[in-house]
């Protein structure tokens, strides 16, 4: 335990730990690191091993696949290019996406992929920025037509094996019918991975070597990647995703030889990036700080602003929360957040412990990291268990809800 604690009670701290330790007491979490912050202060704890049978002791410098709380940072990229004006929010992406260009609609979300009727409009940057496309993971038509074919194209997760490159992959894509007219419904994840396209088209460079050197290098992330290197491989654990019915450790992806120990193909904006706690905690104390760190302006304050507020007009709002509602499963809480920014959930209202106006966001191999402006806290916990089970999720969850008990002002 590492502990420079101004803005935290020491009680709190306490219970915090003990919470976290019962987790991995419970042998449901081999090992976890969590990072703290609030103004210049920050405690940090790394419990556990590496493995499920022993192993290495975790360390605050091991690293994590991010999966879904890489959204959050591989946004910046974008972002810069919306200060820059090489992007505009209101613009067509036909331009650098010709793929996406005259797109069809399906007459029913849930009906046969050529019963369409045509795009009333192009897709706009602004509709990739707000998951607001037309396309996407929808938690109310898991089992339509178009979800398959999505899934059968498009998906590269541990079961899919790796996406083949970024032309390749918008190839496939457009040869799909939309879900939603464009600009009608928030739809989950898609659209940071085409977003991620777009950068890299609109730059002439692959993403991560945009992301680098206008975020990462600045900030001095220098253990956020797309894969990890050789000479850091031991600072990856395997990534379990534990049995639904028995509970038993199956290894999604090993580290030595797994497909985060090579650079992908497909740099996926998405789900992507591997990292570390300090690295996320510079990140998102530059959120805080309006966009800068150590007098440099890595982000407009405008351009913070508008990733951290809430984006969504009432109808997709209302609607997102429909589906949320509708999905019991989501324990750590997603559901709670109500609004959504760009690249990540922001809280706007009251649905559990985590104050209005947090934002940040969840990954589905057991990582969350948020920040809330009102309190200047910064949270992180990393840990090598994805949500096949809700052992992580759970986790996530009690973490959150001792933390924010610990403040005190």
């Amino acid at each position: 335990m590492e502990t420079n604690n101004s803005g935290f009670s020491e009680a709190g701290l306490s219970r915090l730990h003990d919470v976290l330790a019962r987790h991995v007491e419970s042998k449901r979490i081999p090992g976890l690191v969590t990072l703290v912050g609030r103004g210049g202060q920050t405690h940090v704890e790394a419990m556990g091993t590496m493995r499920h049978d022993g192993g290495p002791p975790m360390r605050r410098d091991t690293i994590f696949r991010m999966a879904s709380t890489t959204k959050p940072v591989t946004m910046a990229a974008a972002m810069v290019l919306l200060d820059e004006c090489r992007l505009r929010l209101d613009d067509p992406v036909d331009p650098w996406l010709p793929e996406l260009a005259d797109r069809r609609v399906l007459k029913r979300p849930d009906g046969p992929l050529e019963d369409t009727v045509p795009a009333r409009r192009p897709i706009t940057v602004r509709d990739l920025l707000t998951s607001t496309f037309g396309l996407g993971v929808d938690f109310e038509s898991m089992d339509s037509p178009i979800r398959a074919a999505t899934f059968e194209r498009l998906d590269y997760s541990v079961a899919s094996g790796p996406a083949p490159d970024p032309d390749e992959w918008m190839r496939r894509l457009g040869e799909l019918p939309l879900s939603y007219q464009p600009g009608e419904r928030w739809q989950y994840d898609l659209s940071n991975e085409v977003l991620g396209v777009l950068v890299s088209r609109v730059t002439g460079r692959p993403l991560e070597a945009f992301l680098r050197e206008r975020v990462l290098d600045p900030l001095g992330m220098k253990g956020t990647a797309f894969h990890v290197p050789a000479d850091k491989i031991d600072r990856l654990p395997p990534l379990y995703g534990p049995d639904p019915r028995t509970g038993e450790f199956l290894v999604w992806d090993e580290a030595a030889g797994g497909r985060s120990s090579r650079p992908p193909a497909f740099q996926g904006a998405g789900g992507g990036l591997v990292s570390t706690v300090d690295d996320y905690h510079v990140y998102f104390r530059m959120l805080l700080n309006h966009g800068t760190h150590g007098g440099e302006r890595i982000l407009s304050r405008p351009a913070v602003e508008l990733m951290a507020t809430n984006r969504l007009a009432p109808g997709q709002q209302a609607a997102r929360d429909t589906m949320y509602r509708n999905v019991a499963h989501m324990t750590a809480g997603q559901g709670q957040h109500g609004g959504w920014g760009f690249g990540m959930a922001v809280r706007t209202h009251r649905g559990d412990y985590g104050p209005i106006g947090q934002f940040g966001w969840d990954g589905g191999t057991g990582t969350t990291a948020y920040a809330d402006p009102h309190h200047q806290l910064t949270g992180i916990l990393l840990t090598q268990v994805g949500m096949s089970t809700p052992d992580s999720a759970r986790l996530i969850h009690d973490f959150w809800t001792t933390l924010h008990q610990a403040t005190c002002d």
